[in-house]
């Protein structure tokens, strides 16, 4: 078994060990331990960021194959929300956030890479387009995470059960983050839109087209979602259906069609 095997198979163990530490007193009235599982999530986290490095960087170019991608974007959410949870509770998004990078690793480990699609770093604005759509990607995903999380606690508060939420952040904290992940999330969705109109000569072609509008259409989602919150004070379940609804156009838009490419057609 090589050096890659190993530490994969360690990521997976640590993912794994993280959100088990998290779920196994997920609904007890102390919560789980956040010495434990950030410790887990930290190592996992590390472990990640070494796996990237040595499938990302290929031949002296940049590998963005969809699998690539896809764990890129798995680690720009856990690190995001392992270093959120430092200052943060967001006992509920950790066990989701870890479990899907362990399932993914899982997956890496019996699907051996069989497509490659290498990038010169050389094209910066290329490289910047992608940079900041993954990076939009993975912020965006969180903040409907946290739409969940929002709409969790509301609910539990009506139902006057308020043991359940003890041990997770009050409701308007959790909020005001949400509406704060998600700007930051349509600023670098807006950049990296501005970024591929002005220098990508193919953002308009007919094989991206179809790219294009379904990240332009979910961008407008995001900001009905942010004026709806802040002129009408949308909230709960109205701002998490257009969420995932708005997120579900982003995830197709970006892997959609590459899937159907790199595995269905290969």
């Amino acid at each position: 078994m090589d050096l890659v095997s190993i530490l994969t198979i360690a990521v997976i163990t640590l993912y794994v060990a993280a959100a088990l530490a998290v779920l196994s007193k997920l609904f007890d009235t102390t919560g789980p331990n956040p010495k434990v599982y950030l410790a887990l999530g930290c190592m996992a986290v590390v472990g990640h960021s070494l796996l990237l490095s040595k499938n990302i960087f290929f031949h002296d170019n940049v590998d963005f194959s969809l699998i690539n991608v896809i764990s890129l974007v798995a680690f720009i959410i856990s690190f995001s929300v392992t270093l959120i949870s430092i200052r943060f509770k967001a006992n509920l998004i950790l066990p989701v956030v870890y479990a899907f990078s362990a399932i993914l690793h899982t997956v890496l480990f019996f699907v051996p890479e069989n497509q490659h699609l290498v990038i010169d770093p050389t094209k910066i604005p290329l490289v910047i387009h992608i940079t900041l759509a993954l990076l939009s990607y993975g912020i965006l995903v969180i903040a409907t995470l946290y739409a969940f999380q929002v709409s969790y606690i509301n609910y539990k508060l009506k139902s006057k059960n308020i043991s359940a939420v003890n041990h997770l952040p009050p409701l308007m904290q959790v909020e005001g983050q949400l509406f704060a992940i998600m700007f930051a999330g349509i600023i670098c969705l807006m950049l990296s839109q501005a970024v591929g109109l002005v220098f990508i000569d193919s953002f308009f072609a007919p094989e991206s087209v179809h790219k294009t509008l379904l990240s332009l259409f979910a961008l407008a989602i995001y900001l009905i979602i942010m004026r709806g919150h802040y002129k009408m004070g949308w909230r709960g379940n109205k701002v998490l259906v257009l969420s995932v609804i708005a997120t579900s156009l982003l995830t197709l838009s970006y892997f959609g069609s590459r899937f159907v490419k790199e595995f269905l057609l290969s």
